[in-house]
């Protein structure tokens, strides 16, 4: 099938017709001389029609949860409840200044909300104020160096742990943050090397950065072990909320002995996720960092609102981002304690069922059940000159989003698989076929794979020209 090349809205334009006309308004003399162009701002001229058929085709193009399976490993896009999007757009919410008494609901809503974050993860305190999971990152390892400076080793508490399986921003945070990166490697079983951690703790360790279940899919076997040798050796444990739909209502990770977490309210707790945003990043601390949290805090002091005494100080705009966080808040509401552990329950059981049934098409790095997610090998297709890429691109033509792809880099051509718990079994069973069918092509017609996707609107990118030569405005001339 021949690929369509998209059109730009420019290729409608029909200057020099206008469509949009100011006639009958009285804008003489509103604006000032001075602000008005002196010549031509370059916009299409088109009609009002053709610019929404325009924009309606182009949101025909994107692929989301709610028109297809997307099984994107480390991401949890899971079908997001509409009621969530409702009761947030509603004008109590929607229209409220955050500094004005109307405002006085919303700040009860967070109370409640860190009272429901703070029961699903063992933390003592919350903070709203982080956009998103890698500021809460950031967020943490800031409250990480104020406690070691506070107890007067901030100078030599310089090292971030972390695991060579971890989500690329820990240590692009923690370099951020101003520690130095210290990589811990993993065991045959894919947990962290407990003889590694060892010897890479030291009296220079602030904390070490773990995700669990990691990003292998695996819960970590030590994590007690790992929680004692850290703690011991004066760092702290953070935690990357990433993957915390696995544990919902199962455990929790302050119990594990977590000192730090931030949460990905716009993946766990069904807000929207992916395209940049909006994202929301809570982090949740113990007790003993309570004092250090950004504030204000969502608590009236006197006239104001309460700062912690040892505060890092603001990281955003005081209530945080609200719509994603009443979003959250009527997830959680909705569900309550038992629906919340059923969902951690249903993804589990998904991405076994499907690890299974893919097991015999792929190599299967660690032999262990996994929990919301896992990690397949490509490798035995290089026979083919077939790569995981290949398989993932080969994919869109069936009409499933490719899962993840050479992620965690520690897996030789790695495919993540994340289904979560909104998918049907009907809907796990059609992806199983169409991998199936992918696999049959590879030996009977590897070209047709090598050159995939063929029914999409856009034919196979080079991604790395696109990545390092970005176009991002039109060019006229």
């Amino acid at each position: 099938m021949k690929h369509s090349a998209p059109r730009h809205i420019f290729d409608f334009s029909s200057s020099p017709q206008h469509y949009v006309s100011a006639a009958g308004t009285d804008i003489d003399g509103v604006i000032p001389a001075s602000l008005l162009r002196t010549k031509d701002p370059g916009l299409p001229c088109i009609s009002e029609p053709e610019c929404i058929r325009h924009y309606a085709a182009l949101a025909r193009r994107n692929f989301g949860v709610d028109n297809g399976f997307y099984p994107l490993g480390s991401c949890t896009m899971k079908y997001n409840p509409r009621i969530d999007e409702e009761l947030a757009a509603l004008p109590g919410f929607a229209e409220v200044h955050p500094y004005t008494d109307a405002a006085d609901d919303v700040v009860q809503l967070l109370r409640d909300c860190e009272t429901a974050l703070c029961a699903i993860s063992g933390m003592s305190r919350i903070t709203f104020q982080p956009a998103a999971g890698a500021h809460g990152e950031t967020t943490g390892l800031l409250l990480v160096r104020a406690y070691h400076a506070d107890a007067g080793d901030s100078g030599s508490r310089t090292e971030i742990l972390v695991p060579d399986s971890a989500h690329g921003t820990n240590p692009a945070t923690a370099a951020m943050a101003g520690f130095t990166v210290v990589q811990v490697k993993s065991d045959d079983n894919g947990n962290v090397d407990i003889h590694d951690l060892r010897s890479k703790v030291s009296n220079k360790t602030a904390a070490i950065m773990l995700t669990n279940p990691n990003t292998l899919g695996l819960f970590e076997e030590h994590i007690t072990r790992i929680a004692d040798i850290v703690h011991t050796a004066g760092g702290l444990l953070y935690y990357d909320g990433a993957n915390l739909n696995a544990l919902l209502g199962v455990c929790r990770p302050g119990d594990i002995g977590f000192d730090i977490m931030h949460f990905n309210l716009h993946k766990t707790f069904a807000t929207p996720h992916g395209g940049g945003g909006p994202g929301a990043g809570p982090v949740g601390v113990a007790e003993r960092l309570v004092p250090f949290l950004p504030g204000p805090m969502p608590i009236k002091n006197g006239n104001g609102f309460y700062t912690p005494e040892k505060s890092i100080g603001r990281v955003r705009a005081f209530y945080g981002n609200i719509p994603v966080i009443i979003k959250a808040y009527v997830y959680i509401k909705s569900l309550g304690s038992a629906g919340l552990r059923h969902v951690a329950h249903m993804a589990v059981l998904n991405a076994n069922y499907l690890l299974e049934k893919l097991t015999p098409l792929f190599d299967r790095p660690y032999a262990r059940r996994c929990l919301h997610e896992f990690v397949l090998s490509a490798d035995r297709y290089a026979q083919y000159s077939i790569r995981a890429m290949d398989i993932a691109k080969r994919l869109i033509d069936y009409g499933f989003h490719p899962p993840t792809m050479y992620f965690p880099l520690i897996v030789s051509e790695c495919l993540m698989i994340e289904p979560t718990e909104t998918e049907s079994k009907e809907t796990l069973d059609a992806f199983i076929s169409a991998v199936a069918a992918v696999i049959d092509e590879i030996k009977t017609d590897a070209e047709t794979v090598r050159t995939a996707p063929h029914l999409s609107p856009v034919a196979r990118l080079d991604e790395t020209y696109a990545a390092r030569n970005p176009d991002l405005t039109y060019n006229q001339e």
